[in-house]
């Protein structure tokens, strides 16, 4: 009795388990990448994209990324290929629509000077900062290198000579 008790509760643990298990699966479930349809079309999906940057992921291009957004992009870059845009038509309603920033290389123009020479004008001040640091300090040692006054010279030696006697004691 104990063991058809123990053998159709552990069935039912196991129905159970398995149900919840496949009941799951379809929230691991995403949309399928689309085929191909035009290999001429995917392979200037996929030039064009690489210098368009993913707005999510900010560091991998989109033809890279596997962020919603990515997708989401390349299925607009897409239709707008198939109706016979060209490649500069879409980065400019690209760029309309979500700014230069889209752009791995934004154009050189008066809102993006910034981004471009920000990062030298940085390094020239870290250097000018260097070099007047290091002056300054030069200027400070050299001045530690002062000859010692007739009292400090004597009170030097006095000491030099009791360290001499402690050691040789």
């Amino acid at each position: 009795m104990m063991k058809r008790l123990i053998h159709s509760s552990l069935k039912r643990y196991l129905v159970v388990l398995i149900l919840s298990f496949t009941s799951l699966q379809g929230y691991a479930a995403t949309e399928a990448v689309p085929v191909a349809e035009d290999p001429e079309l995917e392979k200037r999906l996929v030039n064009l994209a690489e210098n368009l940057r993913c707005l999510v992921c900010q560091n991998e291009s989109l033809a890279a990324s596997r962020a919603d957004f990515a997708n989401d992009m390349r299925r607009e870059i897409r239709e707008q290929m198939r109706m016979n845009k060209s490649d500069d038509e879409i980065v400019e309603f690209l760029v309309a629509r979500y700014g230069d920033f889209i752009l791995f290389n934004p154009p050189l123009k008066s809102t993006t000077w910034l981004l471009w020479f920000g990062p030298f004008a940085l390094f020239l001040g870290g250097g000018a900062a260097l070099i007047f640091y290091l002056r300054r300090r030069r200027i400070q040692i050299n001045e530690k290198d002062l000859p010692l006054t007739e009292s400090q010279r004597l009170r030097a030696e006095s000491l030099i000579k009791e360290m001499n006697k402690d050691q040789s004691i």
